[in-house]
């Protein structure tokens, strides 16, 4: 296919503070230096863009030697912390900044929607600002006519279409701002985080038009959003950035269990030591693992192997009927079940004091691929109390190896969602 988006050795530096070097004789120098088309020689000094850091000098890299190829048709997601240099990023695409340092190559005309609101005039009305706005987005004033009607339809604002828009509520901006770039026959679309306004009919509705215009019209979409499920469902691709670095571009599905596995710190064994023991003085727990049947603590199964969770707890005081509780948590915090003891001895008779293992199994051929994020509890019920409750304790990456996997079979291609159980199908002629 053919590129449409080449960037290369792309890099962005913003000064911190006050403008200007500090001194008329630097000032001077940079100035010279940029006559002559050569390098600012004060960016030398310039510091990787981390927001968490303190600065030693005023100068940071918000993106630094970035590259990449987009392909015509690519609908590729942008992911990152706040801060990672997505929106600077799409702000040089956009044409609306220019980089420091590196090209930008891009085939076709761009339609960008960076911010509520932009192109937008409060005093003109939604109609004035459809004109306004396609026109700023390059679109004719009679490709503007042509499709009025379908524009305002989609923003779903026509009872308001002759009134200021500085009387729009952010989500009605947003709408209108939307439905005017999705119209615009660009070949390449640019979003920012700007969907996050409006709501749930809404959001759903974009991603399908967004959806349609990859698929259907073979444009190219370009998504940035904190929303994974969001970016799950639209994009094939995705570049990950940090601290304005890219880390990794790749099939969607592994740049967000990438991105969340390093946010929230994979591991598949927990344990604690006094005096932080979490409990009270009744129960207190020792640890929480991820392990094979043979015992083996690990963060990575095959969806064929079944994945053993065991809790260590100690009991501190007996005359108490316990049950061990599981929270099962999919990579974008969605509670997927929970699973408590409601056999054996553990849940049928009071206990006396000691150290007791309790362990799940859950079986093979169940889970998708992704990250599983557990939860730990200890209840009672009759009356209901929680000892205690250990939120996030461990996590595990479960992985598709596309070798003798019964719930593949001959398919190659990308399966999504959280769990894949091995279900009995029955056809016959009839």
């Amino acid at each position: 296919m053919t590129k449409v988006i080449k960037v290369e050795n792309l890099s962005k530096a913003y000064q911190l503070g006050d403008f200007g070097t500090g001194t008329i004789s630097r000032d001077l120098e940079r100035f010279w230096a940029k006559i002559r088309g050569k390098e600012d020689p004060f960016l030398k000094i310039g510091e990787v863009n981390d927001r968490t850091t303190k600065s030693t000098s005023d100068i940071v890299w918000s993106l630094k030697d970035i590259n990449f190829d987009i392909k015509q048709g690519d609908s590729v997601g942008i992911i990152g912390r706040n801060g990672a240099g997505k929106s600077t990023l799409l702000k040089i695409l956009s044409r609306v900044t220019s980089p420091t340092t590196g090209s930008v190559k891009i085939k076709g005309r761009i339609a960008s929607l960076l911010e509520v609101g932009t192109g937008f005039h409060p005093e003109l009305t939604g109609r004035e600002n459809i004109y306004l706005n396609g026109a700023i987005l390059g679109m004719s004033k009679a490709e503007i006519k042509r499709k009025f009607d379908e524009i305002v339809d989609f923003a779903g604002i026509e009872r308001y279409v002759d009134t200021p828009v500085k009387r729009y509520s952010s989500g009605m901006y947003v709408r209108l701002a939307f439905a005017v770039a999705a119209h615009l026959e660009s070949e390449i679309l640019v979003v920012d985080e700007v969907l996050a306004v409006g709501d749930a009919e809404f959001q759903k509705k974009c991603l399908g038009k967004m959806g349609d215009m990859n698929k259907s019209e073979g444009r190219t979409v370009l998504f940035v959003s904190h929303n994974m499920d969001a970016v799950m469902r639209l994009c094939s691709h995705a570049i990950l950035l940090k601290n304005g670095l890219i880390q990794d571009y790749s099939h969607t599905e592994k740049i967000i269990d990438t991105y969340l596995r390093a946010d929230f710190g994979t591991t598949a064994f927990r344990s604690w030591s006094e005096p932080n023991l979490p409990g009270n003085v009744i129960v207190k727990l020792l640890q929480i693992k991820a392990h094979t049947a043979n015992n083996e603590i690990k963060d990575l199964f095959d969806l064929t192997e079944s994945v053993h969770i065991t809790m260590l707890y100690q009991v501190l005081q007996g005359g108490h009927k316990l049950n061990p509780a599981l929270n099962f948590f999919n990579r974008n915090g969605v509670n997927l079940f929970d699973s408590h003891q409601t056999n054996n001895f553990l849940f049928e008779n009071t206990i006396v004091p000691g150290i007791y293992e309790s362990t799940v199994v859950i079986p093979g051929n169940f889970f998708a691929e992704g990250t599983i994020i557990i939860s730990g509890a200890i209840v009672t019920h009759n009356p209901f109390y929680v000892h205690f409750h250990e939120k996030d304790v461990i996590a595990f990456n479960m992985t598709d190896q596309m070798t003798n996997n019964p719930t593949r079979g001959d398919f190659t291609g990308t399966i999504p969602g959280t769990i894949r159980p091995l279900l009995n199908w029955k056809s016959t002629k009839i």
